[in-house]
C-alpha cells in the first residue's frame, strides 16, 4: 500500500513535518518525517502539540530514500488521543444517507494527517476522486504483493500522474515470502486455500501500514461480496487491526462508497474521465493478484473473478475480515460454505418446472443406470450470490426444457450435505451443474463459467 498527500493547490512535499513558530523543539529525522523529541514533549501543553501537526503537500519528484509514514513505528506524540470514547455506531447512522463526497470530507476533515486510503487498483480510485474533490490534502496507500497483474503497476503510475499525488507501497516480508514459497511452492493456495498466501503477502503488510494511522478509507461496497459485505456500515471501529496508540479501538475505518451500487460508482468515473485500469476492458471487475483473479463471465456477479475454486463465504482475503460475522466463522471453519446460520435464507429456483430434490432423492438419482429421461440438476446454496445471479437463468431453462425430454432438478448441497455433495457429486464451489444421462449413473459435471440460457442449454443438447 502506499500513503500519498496531495492538494487541490498545490504540491510541495510528500511527507508531513512538525514546525514550531514559539518553540524551539528539538527533534530527529526519519525517512520523511521527524519524530518530536520526548524530554521537550513532555513539556509542551496539549494545545500546542496539536499546533505542531501541519500537513503539506505531495511532491512532484519521487524520493526513493523516503520511509513510507506508515510503514514505520511512528510515536504516539504526533497524534494526541482523543478525550473520551466517540460513539462511531451513531456516527454511521448520521452519515448513513450522506453522499461519498459527505463522508470523504468528514473523515479527511476528522483525522487530516492520521487517515489515508487504502487503494488496490481497480474501482476504488473513485475514492481518490472523492478525495481531490474535497480540497483538502490527503494520503495514499497500497499493498504490493509481488503478484499483481502489470496493468495494474501500470495504473498506479498513470494515477500518480493525473492527480499529482506519490502513492505509498507496502511490500511483504522477503523472509516470510521465501518460506513460504520454499515449503510449498508458488501456487499451494490452489490447493489448501489462499489464506495463508494473502497473510504474508497482504494482511502482514497491512497491519504494519496501520500501525502508523488512526484511521484508514476503504472501497468497501455491500453489494460486493456475498455474506461479508452487506452490512458494512460507512464508519466502524475496526474490529481486527490496531492503529497508531495500539490496542482495541484505536483505529477507525471508513467506507464511504457503502451504500453506492456498482453501476453508479462506473457512472461516477465515467463523468468524472478518471482513469481505470485496463484489465476492466477486458472483463475483470475485481482486480487482486493475477493468479486469484480472473474475467468475470455474463451471469456472474463480480466477486467471482477472485478465488474461483472456493465457495462464495471465503472471498475475503483477511483485509476485511471482521466482516464475517462470528456465528457464521463457528459454523462454516474457514469460511468455505454456510450451515445451520444460513436456513433462513430465503430459497431459490423456484419454478414449477423445477423439481425439488432432497437427500435421499438425490441418492436415488445418482444411483439409477438406466433412467426414463435425462436430467439436469444444479447443486446450490440460497446464500450464494453467484446461485442468486444465474437462478434467472436456469429457471428460464427450466421453463424452455418442460415437457421437451429433460428433467430440471434443484438440490440444496451447502450445510449437512455439502460433504455428501463434495465426496458423491463433485461439488467444488456453488453453484455446480451436473447432467445425468439417461443410460449411465455417472453425472457430467458443466465445465463452463457461462451461465447464459443459450450456454447451458448447448450443454444439454449435446448430452442428450
Amino acid at each position: 500500500m502506499a500513503l500519498a498527500v496531495t492538494s487541490s493547490n498545490s504540491i510541495s512535499s510528500s511527507s508531513f513535518a512538525l514546525s514550531s513558530s514559539s518553540n524551539d523543539i528539538k527533534v530527529s529525522q526519519i525517512g520523511s518525517f521527524r519524530l518530536v523529541d520526548r524530554a521537550h514533549v513532555a513539556s509542551t501543553s496539549l494545545s500546542q502539540r496539536r499546533s505542531l501537526v501541519r500537513p503539506l503537500n505531495a511532491e512532484p519528484k519521487r524520493n526513493d530514500s523516503v520511509v513510507p509514514l506508515a510503514a514505520t513505528l511512528a510515536t504516539p506524540e504526533v497524534a494526541e488521543k482523543v478525550e473520551g470514547e466517540e460513539d462511531f455506531e451513531q456516527f454511521a447512522k448520521e452519515l448513513e444517507n450522506a453522499s461519498p463526497l459527505e463522508i470523504m470530507d468528514r473523515a479527511l476533515e476528522k483525522f487530516g494527517n492520521d487517515i489515508a486510503i487504502a487503494f488496490s487498483g481497480a474501482e476504488d480510485v473513485a475514492l481518490i476522486e472523492y478525495a481531490h474533490l474535497t480540497g483538502r490534502p490527503f494520503r495514499v496507500f497500497s499493498l504490493d504483493t509481488g503478484r499483481l497483474n502489470p496493468e495494474t503497476y501500470r495504473f498506479f503510475d498513470e494515477v500518480e500522474k493525473h492527480f499529482g499525488i506519490r502513492i505509498e507501497y507496502m511490500f511483504p516480508d522477503a523472509v516470510e515470502v521465501q518460506a513460504l514459497v520454499r515449503s510449498k511452492g508458488l501456487f499451494s493456495f490452489y490447493e489448501d486455500g489462499h489464506q495463508e498466501c494473502c497473510r504474508v503477502r497482504k494482511v502482514r503488510p497491512l497491519r504494519r501500514a496501520l500501525k502508523g494511522l488512526r484511521a484508514w478509507i476503504t472501497g468497501q461496497r455491500k453489494d460486493q461480496s456475498p455474506g461479508t459485505r452487506s452490512e458494512i456500515p460507512v464508519v466502524q471501529v475496526d474490529p481486527v487491526f490496531e492503529g497508531l496508540e495500539g490496542g482495541v479501538g484505536s483505529l477507525v475505518k471508513w467506507n464511504p462508497v457503502a451504500n453506492v451500487k456498482g453501476n453508479d460508482i462506473w457512472n461516477f468515473l465515467r463523468t468524472m474521465d478518471v482513469p481505470i485500469n485496463s484489465l476492466h476492458s477486458q472483463g475483470y471487475i475485481s482486480i487482486g493478484c493475477e493468479p486469484c483473479t480472473r474475467p468475470v463471465l455474463p451471469g456472474q456477479h463480480e466477486r467471482e473473478g477472485r478465488w474461483w475454486w472456493e465457495d462464495a463465504k471465503a472471498k475475503e482475503c483477511g483485509l476485511h475480515k471482521g466482516n464475517i460475522k462470528q456465528e457464521d466463522a463457528a459454523v462454516n471453519g474457514n469460511g468455505n460454505g454456510a450451515g445451520n446460520a444460513s436456513e433462513a435464507v430465503a430459497d431459490i429456483f423456484n419454478s414449477q418446472n423445477l423439481v425439488t430434490l432432497n437427500r435421499t432423492g438425490m441418492e436415488n438419482l445418482a444411483r439409477l443406470d438406466h433412467r426414463q429421461e435425462p436430467w439436469l440438476v444444479v447443486l446450490y446454496a440460497p446464500w450464494c450470490q453467484f446461485c442468486q445471479a444465474m437462478e434467472g437463468s436456469y429457471v428460464e431453462l427450466a421453463d424452455k426444457l418442460a415437457g421437451n425430454g429433460v428433467k430440471v432438478g434443484k438440490f440444496r448441497a451447502d450445510g449437512d450435505q455439502k460433504e455428501y455433495a463434495k465426496q458423491k457429486l463433485q461439488l467444488g464451489s456453488f453453484p455446480t451443474i451436473l447432467f445425468f444421462p439417461k443410460h449411465s449413473s455417472k453425472p457430467i459435471k458443466y465445465p463452463s463459467e457461462r451461465r447464459d440460457v443459450d450456454s447451458l442449454m448447448a450443454f444439454v443438447d449435446a448430452l442428450r
